[in-house]
């Protein structure tokens, strides 16, 4: 497509100097106003060009798991964490023996998922006890290109303020340099991503041991992460047989036929990449369990959650930019207690559609109130649009894999429905706050008090918040006269009540 075309210098490529790298692109689309806008910058991945949905992720750690995540299938994926590559790439020989077949033990697939990589600095020299290539390496082996020497700051700040992006990588070695006349973008989500990431045929996993499994579980495969099947494998010891996307379960049951998953007692729905909607097939499957073994239980995760919602005739949307990073906040609304967790996604469930359904949200976004669960009022079916089992992440709600086990075990039995109401949990509007500074710090110290401080009063200061700061250190920002990090008003005066007292009123 022809387009005004913004080229932005680049500031960052000046301090870079990484051996085998040449000049590289990239080119994303604003939505807004059709303009593209083109970043110069440097390859260290394959010399070719690559077309996707351009997105990020906050994490700091973890790049070969989230490289590797079959929900990133289609898109540039934008790293914000500055320093990326130190420790390399582990081998993916290294096997997981405690399941059978063994699965790769440091990757979430068999094969990098993302079209692209964008990062701020890259460094080739890596240093990790289990380090086996560089990251570069890695990407160019896979035929990925990459690019850094971007800021991945001002990458990020545009998706959020206009979405998503469409984007053009171009590392090729005769025109990654050059800004073409016109640019042809692709929006992977117009297409079904889901058949391109799931197993051809049926694949039945066990524990590597010689006990019996628990039960025997059916998994739809729409993109299934490797450390989900071995959360249901190893930790709840369950025979898990992984069904391709478009498993006609229906047809194979009716036909009579003894088959790898006859006796099966639970169903599980995977992660996976793109718009849910365009899974018909896994949907009508999803129903035909819900119609014929409402007693059955039914966990999903992720897309997973999007796809048990759209069986039970709920709706879902595209979100502005998604939520993709490790830290995101998710309220659990039986107890009221929130949870950090790993998250990657671009669509999300629309609440009020579930009224209709029998079904009611278990989880919530702190953040921005999006849903990040559901569960039935009756049978034994929930579901969780985070990652439980992590990888890369904290894993402080895998008690939903033993909460799954339990109702696989016990038949379905012993489902909790005692759920808070979610209106409880809108945001309060604040016209000003009270920001109750460190006090005197020495020198050693001031510096870590006034950068946290400062951003607490800048983020105050986004939501047209205004800050009142009492007792701060003398020697900071936050008492100066900026209008980004500084203070509306300042008292030097202690802590005390009476001051408090006199300040507030």
């Amino acid at each position: 497509m022809s387009t005004d075309t913004e080229s932005k210098s680049n500031p960052y490529l000046s301090s870079l100097d990484i051996e085998g790298t040449h000049a590289a692109s990239l080119h994303y689309l604003n939505p807004i106003n059709s303009a593209t806008t083109s970043i110069q910058a440097r390859s260290f991945g394959a010399p070719v060009k690559a077309t996707g949905e351009v997105v990020f992720n906050t994490g700091m750690v973890g790049y070969p798991e989230a490289l590797t995540d079959p929900s990133y299938k289609g898109q540039i994926l934008v790293l914000t964490y500055p320093l990326i590559g130190n420790y390399g790439v582990p081998s993916a020989d290294v096997m997981d023996d405690d399941i059978s077949p063994p699965l790769p033990l440091n990757m979430e697939s068999a094969k990098i998922q993302i079209s692209g990589l964008v990062v701020c600095s890259y460094t080739a020299k890596h240093s990790h006890w289990a380090s086996d290539q560089s990251l570069g390496e890695w990407l160019a082996s896979q035929g990925i290109p990459a690019i850094c020497g971007v800021d991945t700051r001002m990458v990020t700040k545009v998706i959020r303020e206009y979405g998503s992006l469409l984007g053009v990588l171009d590392c090729s070695v005769d025109g990654g340099d050059k800004i073409p006349q016109s640019i042809d973008f692709s929006d992977p989500n117009a297409t079904a991503l889901v058949p391109a990431v799931s197993t051809p045929e049926p694949i039945t996993y066990r524990p590597n041991t010689n006990t019996q499994p628990v039960a025997r579980i059916l998994a739809l495969d729409c993109g299934c992460k490797y450390n989900i099947i071995r959360w249901l494998v190893i930790k709840c010891g369950m025979e898990v047989v992984l069904l391709p996307y478009d498993f006609d379960l229906e047809g194979v049951e009716k036909s009579g036929v003894d088959w790898a998953g006859s006796g099966w007692k639970g169903l599980f729905l995977s992660n996976g990449p793109g718009d849910p909607t365009m899974c018909g097939k896994t949907i009508s499957t999803i129903q035909y369990v819900m119609k014929t073994y409402p007693e059955r239980p039914i966990f999903g995760i992720c897309l997973g959650n999007q796809l048990l919602a759209l069986a039970a005739g709920a709706k879902t949307f595209k979100m502005r930019y998604g939520n993709r990073g490790m830290n995101q906040p998710a309220i659990d609304l039986r107890t009221g207690r929130c949870y950090i967790t790993p998250q990657n996604h671009g669509y999300a469930i629309d609440t009020p559609s579930l009224v209709a359904c029998n079904f009611h949200p278990l989880f919530l976004n702190a953040n921005d109130h999006t849903n990040e669960g559901i569960i039935h009022n009756e049978s034994p079916w929930f579901s969780c649009q985070f990652h439980p089992e992590a990888m890369g992440g904290p894993e402080d709600t895998g008690f939903l894999f033993d909460y799954f086990k339990s109702l696989v075990a016990n038949n379905g039995l012993g489902v909790g429905r005692s759920l808070l109401s979610v209106e409880g949990f809108a945001n309060r509007s604040y016209k000003k706050v009270l920001l109750i500074g460190s006090g005197g710090l020495s020198i050693g110290q001031a510096g870590e008090f006034d950068y946290s401080g400062s951003q607490c009063i800048k983020a105050l200061k986004e939501e047209n918040i205004e800050v009142v700061l009492i007792n701060p250190n003398i020697a900071t920002v936050q008492t100066s006269p900026s209008k980004i990090t500084g203070a509306d008003r300042v008292y030097f005066l202690p802590i005390l009540a009476s001051t408090v007292k006199d300040v507030i009123l």
